[in-house]
């Protein structure tokens, strides 16, 4: 998952963190709990015994509300955070969206890491994306690649925000020693994903037009691009497994990349889903 895990662990025992696996009865509130991911880690956690977890839908809950969220926080006093919620989509919706991108999902992180200090939270696990890198970072890409060159231009507004949620929990635990870490998930797939025909990743948005195209029987389905662009993939299943890991065990600075450690091309992804 990482060069990281074995300083992390170093790092657990000398600061003395509270273990997450210790105790099943510690309250956890899961920002983002009815996503993609956020719901695999609710199924996940639950699969371990963990019985008392705050899930809150947007109607209940909105995490841009600075106001509300600082009442909710000081009401329920949460012992550990795990911040799924995002802003998502894909090329197309970074492109026609982005101070929803940047916006929304800086107000998110914001709220949600600084409400959880002040309240005394005492584990934060805050999830990123594989795309805080740059557009020509080495392959496979290594955690300190983060800000050696210029961003891919397609979802710079959500790597920006996402790079900004990193160093958040970076400077918190600079300055007060608080436990945020960061992982950072490669591209996912799995039950609950968006498959919407604009606004979609690329995986869901194979699998739709493959089924679409096969239901109306066409001779053809258009793949943007060259198809050449390498990709890693991970279930969400895997990143749940790796959320459990990283609250127990990891205690580091630095932000830890999550993923398969395979790579595929978009052409061959298309002639696997097809």
């Amino acid at each position: 998952m990482g060069s990281h895990k074995d300083e992390a662990i170093a790092a657990s025992e000398e600061t003395g963190s509270v273990s997450f696996s210790s105790d099943n009865s510690v309250k956890i509130f899961l920002a983002g709990h009815g996503g993609l991911v956020g719901s695999v880690i609710v199924r996940k956690l639950r699969q371990l015994g963990f019985t008392n977890l705050v899930l809150r839908t947007h109607v209940k809950l909105d995490l841009i509300r600075q106001s509300d969220f600082e009442a909710f926080f000081a009401t329920e006093k949460p012992q550990f955070v795990i911040l799924a919620a995002a802003k998502v989509g894909g090329i197309h919706a970074n492109n026609t969206y982005p101070p929803d991108f940047i916006g929304i999902n800086l107000k998110i992180q914001t709220n949600v890491i600084d409400s959880a200090f002040r309240n005394g939270v005492k584990k934060l696990l805050f999830l990123g994306s594989s795309c805080i890198y740059p557009k020509l970072a080495p392959q496979p890409i290594p955690e300190d690649a983060l800000l050696t060159g210029p961003l891919e231009p397609t979802n710079e507004w959500y790597a920006i925000a996402k790079i900004s949620g990193i160093k958040m929990c970076q400077a918190y635990r600079i300055q007060y020693n608080w436990d945020a870490v960061s992982g950072m998930p490669t591209n996912l797939y799995g039950p609950n994903d968006n498959s919407h025909p604009e606004n979609s990743h690329v995986l869901p948005a194979l699998m739709r037009r493959f089924h679409e195209a096969k239901a109306r029987d066409a001779k053809e389905v258009v793949v943007w691009g060259t198809g050449s662009p390498l990709r890693e993939f991970l279930h969400v299943d895997d990143l749940a497994d790796a959320c459990v890991f990283l609250m127990d065990k990891y205690s580091g600075l630095g932000h830890v990349k999550v993923g398969s450690g395979k790579e595929v091309s978009i052409k061959e992804l298309a002639e696997l889903v097809k």
